[in-house]
């Protein structure tokens, strides 16, 4: 599902997560791995595309919303296992809720954003903004 929404925090947790980063570089420290799943984001001249990593989650759980024209938040819940009668060795693999805000490198059209879930893997396609495509200026001479 596509959101068209303002999230009342964008703003504040994007300075936030400037201001770590910030810290960070001052300190020589590398900056921490994200809470939420893994992304990796590129673009083309046409498109925003981004593919987050989020295998066991049924994808009628997510909520996909772009907000302020550039903010992207994926948000689910990956069930916690339900194995009864075992001790855990080791459990490195997260549950529960998760979500993850990105700031995207420019305003995309949240009317035509596309979402496909497949093995484990959410990809979207989000076209830019006709404001955010370059233009050519034609020059007149006199």
């Amino acid at each position: 599902m596509i959101l068209n929404r303002r999230h009342p925090l964008g703003t504040l947790w994007r300075e936030i997560n400037q201001v770590q980063d910030e810290f960070a570089k001052w300190f020589g420290q590398t900056v921490a791995a994200p809470s939420g799943p893994v992304v990796n984001v590129w673009e083309d001249e046409n498109a925003v595309f981004a593919e987050v990593d989020l295998p066991g989650i049924d994808p009628a759980q997510l909520e996909i919303t772009v907000t302020e024209g550039n903010q992207l938040t994926v948000q689910g819940e990956r069930a916690a296992p339900a194995i009864p009668g075992v001790s855990w060795i080791r459990q490195e693999r997260p549950f529960g809720k998760f979500a993850r805000v990105l700031e995207l490198p420019t305003l995309v059209n949240a009317e035509n954003v596309e979402a496909k879930y497949e093995n484990g893997i959410l990809r979207l396609t989000l076209p830019k903004h006709e404001a955010a495509k370059p233009r050519k200026i034609v020059v007149k001479g006199e």
